[in-house]
């Protein structure tokens, strides 16, 4: 079963993908236990199969099973697909620690990946948060050391702000930019999409459909299991659950006169929006990641995908999309 994925470049870089990627988070951590390792290592190579050639993980995400689990799940597929993995958070017997992008320790750590990844290169290295104590030039300089070297292909960021996307990218060209972009979360319209499409970086937008809100799947009803950073999202609250159903209705009343399903008009929408733009939802289950692929078969009219836009910009979101200790993290 071969998609009509079709492919998209990653801003002026070169670095060609499949125009959705799969985001391999949750399939460790973030959602409540992991996934059955057998399962998911089957579901990477159903994407695969399926034309998904971009896979994202971390360093952090486990600490370190992610990684291993692509390993395992990517090896009969070297030089077919592109892995991309973040450093940027500290380790002290296998816990995170905090941030830490100094340039020695993201030396280290990129060794440390490809051990794990077993690969000769890393293909898109991101930083994963920007680290207050360490300037994004120096950042950006190590990761120019380690393109001249021959370990890693593309550097990316992910949620940096414009100021220091531009400091970065005049070290080092910035490939991409992963940060949050949905309709659930519209913030980089305003400054952050101008900056990438001026400087020629492409956008891989993380949870593209508002970590299972767009899905229509949940609503102020759902508990979420033990372990699942929804528990402590304060727009997961179910007083603003409440709220922001009036987004979800949008979606889905677009949905039910496509006849798809809100998902996957949350996706096309992304995809509307810039041509360097490539989301990675993230997904557990087969049904789920071939519903997501067909968001690429959602035709839109530009009047539609308007109206949509207009209407979704009328409709205020309650509750930040982090906890407190996670917005600190955030580069502004």
């Amino acid at each position: 079963m071969k998609s009509k994925l079709g492919t998209r470049k990653l801003g002026n870089s070169g670095l060609e993908v499949s125009s959705l990627g799969l985001g391999c988070m949750g399939m460790t951590m973030g959602y409540g236990p992991a996934g059955d390792r057998k399962d998911m290592i089957k579901l990477i190579r159903d994407a695969v199969e399926r034309g998904v050639t971009f896979f994202d993980t971390a360093q952090v995400y486990g600490p370190f099973a992610n990684e291993e689990l692509l390993s395992e799940a990517l090896a009969p597929f070297k030089g077919e697909v592109v892995i991309a993995t973040k450093f940027g958070f500290n380790f002290e017997n296998g816990v995170s620690t905090g941030l830490n992008s100094r340039p020695e320790y993201i030396k280290k750590m990129a060794e440390e990946s490809l051990k794990r990844l077993k690969i000769d290169a890393l293909d898109l290295y991101y930083q994963h948060r920007v680290d207050p104590n360490v300037a994004i030039e120096d950042v950006a300089g190590a990761v120019k050391d380690l393109i001249q070297e021959g370990k890693v292909k593309y550097f990316g960021l992910s949620e940096a702000s414009a100021k220091n996307i531009r400091k970065a990218h005049a070290v080092q060209p910035v490939t991409a930019l992963q940060s949050e972009y949905s309709l659930f979360w519209r913030e980089p319209e305003d400054v952050i999409i101008p900056t990438l499409e001026e400087l020629g970086i492409g956008f891989v937008p993380f949870s593209p459909l508002g970590k299972g809100f767009l899905t229509g799947k949940i609503d102020s009803a759902t508990l979420f299991p033990e372990g699942d950073i929804r528990n402590t999202i304060p727009r997961f609250q179910e007083e603003a659950m409440q709220h922001n159903m009036a987004l979800l209705e949008l979606v889905k009343s677009m949905a039910e006169n496509k006849n798809v399903s809100p998902a996957q008009i949350a996706l096309a929408w992304l995809l509307e929006q810039k041509p360097f733009i490539v989301p990675i939802p993230g997904t557990r289950k087969l049904e789920r990641l071939e519903e997501n692929l067909g968001a690429v078969d959602v035709q839109f009219t530009t009047d539609e995908v308007k109206k949509l836009t207009e209407a979704a910009s009328k409709i205020k979101v309650v509750g930040d999309r982090y906890n407190e200790a996670g917005m600190k993290t955030i580069d502004r």
